[in-house]
């Protein structure tokens, strides 16, 4: 099956860590606190207007016995106080309803930008070890979930104890009797309860984490749908994508199986205990224990209590399932973010030089493999750098560690004499600016993907850096220039219009340092001089790195470094490189070789 550490969650009953899990997310409503005790004193007059309805027809009963009861002598008057209760209820139940859904809502906001916020705040790493489609469920089923055990579950569950309280003590009130007669069945209730909820618990996980693996399906099939046509592989992603719907199916059938059987017998065992109270009030009212009135009323609450019983335990296995949903969405929730710097200090440029002492570095999930092993180089400020090396050399995590994407375990990296690790987060990512290869726009305008870079620029600033990224011309042709949409991650675009859309990006973000991971490879020649005349005039006065894909590019940078199996292998200007035939010669010559062919 294909998921991850947050699908695989055991199938257990509702032990104490799963009550903890569900209560942790219940702080997020403690802002509401106010609104959510109002609810519950609509709660409590819901419970008690509604607790009225069954002494007022007992009291009917007696009266047309000839028995009076408690000021109500007449059938008027019983038919008074019912509709002025049944009025009282209803005022009652309404706002109880809007008060509990203010709170669920607002919480379930509050959860969903909590989530939001810790994740996109998480190392890069995690993203990396975790499929897109497998957290973004926990957006969709897992909330959902919640959310409907917040504003459902959670009201109804206090309705009904609620019921459950005031209504066993009304039965105490009116015959001790039958009440211990009726309470006997109460222990096998609660014992098959458990024995169920288990079961369902672990069938409810099953069929999450089997809707979180069709999401993954999902997810990856639309982001690269392309291949998937240009396979015509169609056919396999809707087989893949049907056997999990299946797996779905099967166990969300399995699970409500259980539910089905649980709830037939908590029915059958309810109104089972409904014919023996009958039967034994009966007895009981011919040898003038009770009333015949007492005795409906008696069972009125019998029923009422019974259905609390019922919806109790209905509500206790969709509670076993938030707590599964919980589970996996504190798992994300207990990542731990980004490391703070220690000193809080900001990134200072009194002397720019970019520092590499003795740095290694092994990827969180593969310490069995080295990636760098002792990464030793010194970049002057206002400097241009190539890292070249062959593919999964190392070069693309040189650049990484400069912007603390991952966590150094030995070696330093400083920038301006100051350790990295220092430097706060936003400070040090602030200062440098990176040109990714893939270059991934936002579905908004072309304006909103250029302010990315500084979102409070103006419009003069926006048109300025389209122009030095030589944009303006290809933005200003379309009918609606700034405003026009770029599609899902810049799908609208070509590919050489995308890159010189993240070059405006980044002059307007204006950083110190720049990452340029080449990639006019990949451009017609007309893009790529465009492309490249951008990155030109981007590198003007900034201390620049490029990882290059193509080395011709790289002839005219200030020092070039050979990253060979995670070291440093040559360093030095092109011309000195060749003359010493090692690694950067046979890289020219191999790749200058596959060119002519």
């Amino acid at each position: 099956m294909r998921g991850n550490k947050y699908s695989d969650v055991k199938g257990k009953r509702l032990s104490k860590s799963d009550w903890n899990s569900i209560l942790r997310l219940y702080k997020y409503i403690l802002p509401y606190k106010l609104t959510f005790a109002l609810g519950l004193v609509f709660l409590f007059f819901s419970t008690s207007a509604s607790l009225i309805f069954p002494y007022i027809f007992g009291s009917l009963i007696d009266i047309v016995n000839g028995t009076e009861k408690m000021g109500i002598n007449s059938i008027n008057d019983a038919a008074i106080i019912l509709l002025v209760v049944l009025t009282f209820q209803a005022f009652f139940s309404y706002f109880r309803i809007i008060l509990f859904a203010k709170v669920s809502e607002n919480g379930m906001g509050h959860i969903r930008k909590t989530l939001y916020k810790h994740i996109i705040h998480l190392p890069l790493f995690f993203f990396e070890k975790n499929r897109i489609g497998d957290i973004t469920s926990r957006f969709t089923a897992d909330i959902s979930l919640l959310r409907e055990t917040l504003s459902t579950t959670s009201a109804e569950f206090l309705r009904q104890l609620a019921t459950l309280i005031f209504g066993t003590s009304l039965l105490f009130y009116f015959s001790t009797k039958l009440t211990f007669f009726m309470l006997a069945t109460f222990p096998v209730l609660v014992i098959l309860a458990l024995i169920f909820g288990k079961f369902i618990k672990k069938l409810s996980k099953k069929t999450q984490e089997h809707l979180a693996d069709s999401n993954v399906i999902v997810d990856e099939t639309f982001q690269s749908v392309n291949m998937v046509k240009s396979f015509t592989n169609e056919d396999i992603e809707i087989k893949r994508y049907n056997i999990e719907i299946a797996n779905v199916i099967q166990a969300a059938i399995h699970a409500a199986r259980y539910r089905g059987a649980f709830a037939s017998f908590i029915i059958a065992a309810l109104f089972g205990g409904i014919i023996l109270v009958l039967w034994y009030g009966a007895t009981l009212v011919s040898d003038g224990g009770i009333s015949i009135g007492d005795l409906v009323t008696y069972l009125f609450y019998t029923i009422y209590i019974g259905a609390s019983v019922g919806g109790m335990g209905e509500m206790y296995g969709q509670i076993q399932k938030a707590a599964g949903a919980a589970e996996r969405v504190l798992n994300i929730m207990d990542e731990t973010p980004e490391e703070p710097p220690k000193k809080e200090a900001r990134l200072s440029f009194n002397n720019g030089n970019i520092v590499y002492d003795d740095v290694h570095f092994e990827y969180p999930g593969r310490k069995d493999f080295a990636v760098l092993k002792g990464i030793s180089i010194n970049i002057a400020q206002g400097e241009k750098v190539a890292l070249v090396g062959e593919s999964g050399s190392g070069k693309s995590t040189i650049t990484h560690l400069l912007s603390r994407f991952y966590k150094l375990e030995k070696g330093e990296i400083s920038i301006a004499d100051q350790n990295i690790k220092d430097i706060t987060i936003n400070s040090l990512r602030n200062n440098i600016g990176i040109v990714p290869q893939e270059i991934i726009l936002f579905g908004g305008s072309i304006r909103e993907n250029i302010l990315y870079g500084k979102p409070n620029a103006s419009e003069k600033d926006i048109i300025t850096a389209a122009k030095s990224a030589n944009a303006w011309e290809f933005i200003r042709s379309f009918p609606e220039g700034l405003d026009t949409t770029v599609g899902d991650r810049g799908i609208q675009l070509s590919g050489g219009q995308k890159q010189r859309i993240a070059i405006a990006r980044t002059i307007l973000k204006d950083p110190a340092i720049l990452i340029l991971d080449e990639a006019t490879s990949s451009l017609d020649a007309v893009s790529e001089k465009a492309v490249q005349e951008a990155m030109d005039k981007l590198m003007q006065g900034r201390t620049s790195i490029i990882i290059a894909h193509r080395l011709s590019t790289v002839q005219n940078v200030d020092k070039i470094f050979v990253v060979k199996d995670g070291v440093i292998s040559e360093m030095g200007k092109h011309h000195d490189l060749i003359a010493k035939e090692g690694n950067y010669h046979q890289l020219i010559k191999y790749q200058f070789s596959q060119e002519s062919v």
